[in-house]
């Protein structure tokens, strides 16, 4: 639901990879954002109308995305598409970050467009490691890129994860991720990410940024 740039490129790729889409927008105009090549439905309606949706190919669908315009439109029609029509995997785009913490919460997979975006900026403006790679929707979660002291090369991750009571969750050895096993030792030029408490971030990777005797 929604034919603006997000909902469009979204629709183009998806077809692009053998799947069948179905587009709804309440204007009609919209619809020129897909090109003369797309293959897949077009539909003028009310995205969280029942026979609008229907004539989408609701009842037939594996996915539904509510990216138009309106956070009330969003929720009202992903919620439809889950609890009306039984489709499993629906997104909705929210812009503003709080109520997409109580959708989300709900059990509505939400993307807080604003917030999301912010945070992109801010991880590519700020010193390395200040800014999560995800927060979780309660914000009490986050997944960093650590900054680990060279004197850990050599170590194994087990004793990075005693050391910080952080969990590392991969790493990036040579450009490609890599989830660690039990006896995974660190390796020089691997990017460490770590999944820990909100509120034991500083003290977690404080302790990454030392050497294993507590020295800087």
């Amino acid at each position: 639901m929604g034919c603006g740039r997000v909902g469009s490129t979204l629709a183009l790729i998806l077809e692009a990879q053998g799947h069948a889409v179905a587009v709804i927008d309440a204007d009609e105009s919209a619809f020129r954002r897909l090109g003369t090549a797309f293959q897949g439905r077009r539909v003028t309606g009310i995205g969280f109308d029942r026979d609008t949706l229907r004539e989408a190919g609701i009842e037939e669908a594996h996915a539904f995305a509510a990216v138009s315009s309106g956070d009330n439109s969003n929720i009202v029609a992903a919620r439809v598409a889950r609890e009306t029509f039984g489709v499993d995997n629906v997104v909705a785009r929210i812009y503003d970050p709080g109520r997409a913490e109580v959708y989300q919460r709900l059990g509505i997979p939400t993307v807080a467009t604003v917030r999301w975006t912010a945070d992109q900026m801010l991880r590519r403006l700020l010193p390395h490691g200040s800014e999560p790679e995800w927060r979780d929707p309660s914000g009490s979660m986050r997944l960093s890129e650590a900054v680990v002291d060279t004197a850990w090369i050599g170590e194994r991750i087990a004793t990075l994860e005693e050391a910080s009571g952080a969990r590392v969750a991969f790493l990036t050895r040579f450009g490609e991720g890599v989830i660690p096993g039990e006896d995974t030792v660190l390796q020089d030029g691997d990017l460490v990410h770590v999944i820990m408490r909100e509120a034991d971030s500083d003290a977690a990777e404080e302790k990454l940024r030392v050497r294993p005797n507590g020295d800087h």
